[in-house]
């Protein structure tokens, strides 16, 4: 098995649909699909059931939250590598799997894209303000996500559990794992891959997750560098608003 498509889900019953059509009309059938949900009240299960997806498997049960769920889903794929699409977000046409799969060729360590930005329609609103750079390592993350989490495939056996002492910004940090491990990693190139749900965290989380990140660019990049990038950070932040 290729790839392990994992789909955390709590409730996502008015997200789901966009996520588990991009899935099952991919050109590239070489996947396994786990759905890992938190024991959903709403409609979430009948929908996977509905579009009935070949190579699904789906656990129902109560967790610790998102990142639990994601460590449960690492735990149990069979894939060689881990593609995250979280409830509500899609790849980005029908032959983004395809595409993926051919960079997989010479087995590289991370496989990774741009992400677009769509509504709840599922229309484009935009390209993703950070963008994927053609050459990634573990230092690239310095100024920021360069990468969405969606956009970031990983060899499994070089993924760790994603750590449960960040509530907001756990994969931030697994990604800088990840990439501190690769040895070689391969661009898609400039075409999307991901579709993003831009419907964006509450302005408390928001702030608690930019905090984690803070956290955690010092303990990889020390204290100082962060400080200094954060006031340009806070220049580009500017720039864009006026």
């Amino acid at each position: 098995m290729l790839f392990s498509i994992i789909t955390v889900t709590y409730n996502a019953g008015k997200v789901l649909s966009a996520t588990l059509e991009s899935v099952k009309e991919q050109s590239c059938g070489d996947f396994e699909y786990l759905v890992i949900d938190g024991a959903s009240t709403d409609d979430t299960l009948s929908l996977v059931e509905q579009w009935a997806i070949p190579g699904t498997m789906v656990w129902s049960e109560p967790d610790k939250g998102l990142y639990d769920a994601m460590n449960k889903a690492i735990d149990r794929a069979k894939g060689q590598y881990l593609i995250f699409l979280n409830a509500g977000d899609a790849f980005a046409s029908h032959d983004t799997l395809e595409r993926i799969a051919m960079k997989s060729q010479n087995l590289p360590d991370v496989i990774y894209g741009q992400t677009q930005l769509v509504d709840a329609t599922g229309k484009v609103v935009g390209m993703r303000h950070l963008t994927a750079p053609p050459q990634l390592t573990w230092q690239s993350f310095k100024d920021g996500m360069l990468v969405c989490h969606q956009a970031f495939v990983a060899r499994r056996e070089l993924c760790p559990h994603y750590d449960m002492d960040y509530r907001f910004s756990a994969d931030y940090d697994w990604c800088i794992k990840v990439l501190k491990n690769s040895d070689r990693c391969a661009y898609v190139g400039d075409e999307p891959i991901i579709s993003y749900l831009s419907e964006g965290l509450t302005t408390e989380n928001h702030k608690k997750s930019l905090r984690e990140r803070y956290r955690i660019m010092c303990h990889y990049y020390g204290t100082v560098p962060t400080l200094l990038r954060h006031v340009k950070f806070a220049c580009r932040h500017l720039m864009r608003k006026f």
